[in-house]
């Protein structure tokens, strides 16, 4: 029978890949809604369609999230649960002032922090799988989708020189449309796996995973219908930031921001890193303006989502260390 602190823990983890949906719808479909090729209501419900598609594809993040961060014989489930309030908590306060953070740095910085203030020290905390599998995929993601946006609009730009905007235009517009898709496709093979990496690890911390490495299939279910529920939703918010904001774009541009973050993703997927796609769909945004010039890149909004983005983890374990703390000192 499922403890009523299990039933919470689901209905967090859930809760927080139903917010992380609509936070990061913006990684997905921004440039698509931008560039005018979609309206956002088609735009949106494709992305949950693909979303919840790419939730299925493996469990190889979600293994990562379960096994490599803190060992789940030192914790409970009271450290699980104060992790996900933090992160929800940064997920609702970025969402609001429009700034597209990481929703994988909130879990990881939150998961961290409640871990060391429960275990009052750092022994539970797995430093190999953090430093390899964590830290080091989600600073050099980011990276990676700059250069590889900047690389990609360049060789795009001299591949179609000498064609007219017309036709740039009306075949990109098409093409956006794919990548679109198969960028919602990647974020749901990513970011769904991290709710489902929380649950198993809450089933282990209370005996019911009978043993298994894998993520039970219900467990899949119901973190790719959250995500997707929560992509339906849609962001106008951070949509409006990633797609408008830092550089005006065309379908091509679009195309090359989408598809270059979607190759990163998905080879981080491929090396079990939980990354944030937030970090990668908007740094491929400045990798493809900066292919233009330098100043068609808003570097001031830029310079304000990389502080949000390095303060994000330190905040969040904080959040996560005061709450676990209180509750500590109230039970005794």
């Amino acid at each position: 029978m499922l403890s009523v602190s299990l039933v919470l823990t689901i209905i967090l983890a859930l809760s927080f890949d139903f917010i992380n949906g609509f936070h990061d719808t913006a990684n997905t479909v921004a440039t698509t809604i931008s560039t005018r090729v979609l309206s956002p209501k088609v735009a949106i419900v494709m992305s949950a369609a693909c979303n919840f598609l790419g939730a299925f594809l493996n469990q190889h993040v979600a293994g990562t999230v379960a096994h490599d961060i803190v060992n789940n014989n030192l914790i409970n489930l009271n450290v699980i649960i104060f992790a996900l309030v933090s992160a929800i908590i940064w997920n609702l306060l970025t969402w609001y002032f429009a700034i597209p953070s990481s929703s994988s740095h909130a879990l990881f910085g939150s998961l961290i922090g409640a871990t060391i203030a429960y275990t009052s020290g750092f022994d539970a905390l797995k430093w190999s799988g953090i430093m390899n599998k964590v830290i080091i995929p989600l600073f050099s993601s980011p990276v990676i989708g700059l250069v590889l946006g900047y690389l990609f609009m360049n060789l795009l730009n001299i591949l179609f020189r000498s064609a007219t905007p017309r036709f740039v235009n009306k075949w990109f517009s098409k093409l956006q449309i794919v990548s679109a898709a198969v960028m919602s496709f990647s974020h749901g093979n990513n970011d769904a796996q991290k709710s489902m990496g929380i649950i198993t690890m809450a089933l282990i911390a209370s005996n019911m995973n009978s043993g298994m490495q894998t993520t039970q299939w219900w467990v899949i279910v119901l973190c790719a219908v959250a995500m997707a529920l929560g992509t339906s939703i849609g962001g106008m918010r951070i949509i409006k930031t990633v797609g408008v904001n830092i550089m005006k774009m065309s379908p091509i541009n679009g195309f090359a921001a989408q598809t270059s973050a979607a190759i990163v993703i998905q080879t981080m997927t491929l090396f079990k890193a939980p990354i944030s796609t937030t970090h990668v769909i908007t740094t491929a945004v400045m990798g493809v303006g900066a292919s233009k010039r330098l100043s068609a890149v808003r570097w001031s909004l830029a310079k304000s989502i990389a502080i949000a983005w390095v303060f994000t983890i330190p905040v969040t374990a904080l959040i996560a260390a005061l709450l676990t703390t209180l509750f500590k000192s109230v039970i005794g």
